[in-house]
């Protein structure tokens, strides 16, 4: 990549200076004179932004004339559009007459739709329902933004057909739950209130919901809607939130004539259950105690909700009860997360049978998932003698195992094999490469790469490569390891369905400085190739809203503190975005880690990104496999990241020429929690700086939504186009499945 630099000249003579610019000029006078047109353009490119950004049309308009006929030329024009969809004094047929000629001279590209997105927004708002109608399906993705979805859903339900009744119903669906929704929503659903669609009931079960999930904010703008009756005292919804076993002391009554005319209330009962699933997530027995008292003056279906949601967050802290209280939930209906739950708790247990219970409840989709593909064939060998369970376990096992992912690997081994990588490469040849680079959107992305706009540069590329075929995709991967684009490089090949190129898939930049590392940390080079795919897709500047930064994605804490221990003298902040010694602290960290948690890879790689206190809490009472250790990691993106650590490892060993060794015996087994290590680890956890704490990974929410495409624990990384880092920090490139950030 091109860098250029500048320089405080000392001082010469006159004849030196005159023969260094006559050979200059002899030597590359047309370069010089593209770097100087480059600088130029850039400048006015950069300043127009810069316009953008501060809303001054007025300053924006003086730009387009500069960058006619530029690659990036179609910003501005896009970015003018913008200012006149925002100004209210702007006329609205004017601009929409602009917009739709902008959309037909760029048409099929990201600023199409993302100015599309612009427009609807103001349509929806101006309730102009039917040209709103007419855009909002040349979207893209349409369902991606909820803001959207509600707008369309009003301008549906305002028609009287069976159009209005399928809006109704979907619009129902967004309803129930905790967190906000846009304010397109919460008018969509004033009118729905006003018109009977949704009723107290309704209001009362999505007003408990934002009370178990601490969204007090919510809770109080839905009792509003209440019948006036009805309606709580704001002091009580926050003690709920913050203090609900006290309220559910407050509230207990002990004669039981006044209980049952307590109870036959429904905002009481309401409220209680709500109480009880707050308390329940940090402490269930406490949780069970309080309903056991309860229990008798709530119906069946009441009383199956508040098991299921006890035993729901006690499997999530891996309480050794949890299963008995999914029990007692009997057969009260279960959402896919709580039954994905209940079959981890299963796991833990090596309840097998209860294990093939949960998974065969669950959604056809959810049962499709690898990990339960997985388990149910592990669960059916473990439980069963008869012939056809075990043939039933063996076809779940042959359809993963050509899968090149965790449980593909893993159910290639269970069947006595290997997950190998194809043989067969394909490699494109510089005509496809070039071929490739002439794509507008890549033309544009290289441009806004060059100009360090790595955001808008991303998301151009994501949008370019979206629909390309394997050849294709492997030519732009070539390409993007061209433009030292790591992370563009391995997603690309990453996402190639018939030929490959896994050399590709598991690149090993700056392979010099990392084998020196490695070696001086005595860490398995495979294992931290993969732990590095994973934080940062080798994006050698990433830095975190967090501040973690590098290749290691290494806290600035942390780096004081191992920079202090390996005694690197007047180490300042600004190091660690050095490739070396961002290596250097990273490598030596984690060796650290590795020697606090019994050489495992496994722990470590979860103690890296959650902390190692977590990692050793989530250890059981008796040593455990690796797998199973895994999978019931609490938090959903630590999870993903173990399961993607190990499988990098495991492919980057059959890259880098190692012999390696099968997946499940690199994963190894999981000691059990050691009774006397609690002072040990008081004090190591003392000496460790606190940069390791991920307050985003505590339980504020009950709900953990099954993970999106681009995270999903069963898909290989080519759906999380995005540079993976701790889970306190937002990627900074867009997901696949939504070209915007």
């Amino acid at each position: 990549m091109q860098k250029f630099f500048t320089t405080a000249w000392l001082p010469l003579s006159l004849a030196l200076a005159l023969a260094m610019a006559l050979a200059l000029s002899m030597v590359a006078p047309i370069a010089f004179a593209g770097a100087a047109a480059a600088s130029t353009t850039d400048t006015d490119f950069l300043a127009a932004r810069d316009a953008f950004n501060r809303n001054n049309a007025q300053r924006l308009n003086l730009y387009e004339s500069r960058l006619r006929g530029h690659v990036l030329e179609p910003y501005v024009a896009y970015w003018q559009l913008l200012l006149r969809l925002h100004d209210a004094t702007a006329d609205a047929d004017a601009v929409s007459t602009s917009v739709r000629a902008f959309l037909t001279a760029n048409q099929g590209t990201l600023l199409a739709d993302r100015l599309r997105a612009a427009w609807l927004r103001n349509l929806g708002e101006a309730q102009r329902w039917d040209l709103f109608a007419s855009e909002y399906s040349a979207l893209a993705d349409p369902n991606a933004d909820k803001e959207l979805v509600c707008y369309a859903l009003r301008g549906r339900l305002r028609l009287a057909d069976s159009n209005s009744a399928d809006a109704a119903k979907a619009a129902r669906e967004l309803w129930f739950t905790g967190s906000d929704l846009p304010d397109s929503c919460a008018l969509m659903f004033d009118a729905m209130i006003a018109d009977g669609l949704l009723n107290a009931d309704d209001v009362w079960e999505r007003l408990r919901m934002a009370l178990e999930s601490g969204n007090l904010g919510l809770a109080r703008r839905l009792n509003r809607n209440l019948p006036l009756n009805e309606e709580v005292a704001e002091r009580t919804l926050r003690t709920i939130v913050e203090h609900p076993l006290r309220y559910l002391d407050k509230t207990a009554l002990t004669d039981p004539t006044q209980a049952v005319r307590h109870f036959e209330q429904r905002a009481n009962r309401q409220l209680a259950m709500a109480a009880l699933v707050r308390v329940s997530r940090q402490d269930a027995d406490a949780a069970v105690q309080s309903w056991r008292e309860v229990a008798r003056y709530f119906s069946a279906e009441d009383s199956g909700f508040v098991w299921t949601q006890i035993a729901f967050h006690a499997a999530r802290k891996h309480h050794t009860k949890a299963l008995s209280w999914f029990s007692e939930a009997g057969d009260a209906p279960m959402s896919d997360l709580q039954l994905a739950w209940k079959a981890r708790a299963a796991l833990r247990a090596q309840n097998w049978l209860a294990v093939i219970d949960s998974i065969e409840r669950m959604s056809t989709i959810e049962q499709n998932d690898p990990a339960w593909r997985y388990w149910k064939a592990r669960a059916l060998l473990a439980a069963h003698t008869e012939p056809h369970a075990l043939l039933d376990a063996r076809l779940l096992l042959a359809g993963l195992s050509g899968e090149h992912h965790f449980y593909g690997a893993l159910a290639a081994e269970e069947l006595g094999s290997r997950n190998i990588i194809p043989t067969e490469v394909y490699t494109p040849g510089d005509a496809a490469v070039a071929a490739i680079q002439q794509l507008p959107g890549i033309r544009r992305a290289l441009e806004l790469y060059r100009l360090d706009l790595r955001s808008d540069a991303t998301r151009e590329w994501i949008w370019a490569v979206r629909d390309l075929d394997d050849r294709q995709l492997l030519a732009i991967s070539h390409l993007a390891r061209r433009h030292e684009l790591y992370d563009r490089a391995i997603n690309a090949a990453d996402k190639t369905t018939v030929l490959h190129d896994f050399g590709m898939r598991y690149l090993t930049p700056y392979q010099n400085m990392m084998d020196r590392r490695v070696r001086e940390a005595a860490l398995d080079e495979a294992w931290v190739y993969g732990l590095i795919r994973q934080e940062s897709r080798f994006i050698a500047d990433a830095r975190s809203a967090a501040g973690a930064a590098g290749l290691m994605q290494v806290m600035p804490a942390t780096a004081r503190w191992v920079a202090k221990r390996v005694g690197i003298v007047n180490y300042r902040n600004l190091q660690i975005g050095h490739v070396d010694t961002n290596l250097l602290l990273g490598t030596q960290y984690l060796r650290y880690v590795l020697n606090t948690l019994d050489q495992s890879p496994v722990l470590a790689s979860a103690a890296y990104n959650a902390g190692p206190s977590r990692a050793r809490q989530w250890r059981g009472d008796t040593a455990m496999e690796s797998a199973i250790y895994i999978e019931t990691i609490p938090f959903g993106e630590t999870r993903d990241y173990v399961k993607k650590v190990m499988t990098n490892a495991w492919y980057y060993a059959n890259v880098l020429g190692q012999s390696p060794a099968p997946l499940k015996q690199r994963l190894g087994t999981i000691p059990a929690r050691n009774s006397m290590e609690a002072g040990e680890v008081e004090l190591l956890e003392a000496r460790l700086p606190q940069s390791e704490a991920h307050p985003e990974l505590a339980e504020t929410s009950i709900q953990e939504p099954a993970p999106p495409a681009s995270a999903a624990p069963d898909k290989p990384d080519s759906d999380r186009d995005q540079a993976i880092v701790p889970p306190a920090i937002s990627a900074v490139a867009p997901t696949e499945t939504s070209p915007g950030l």
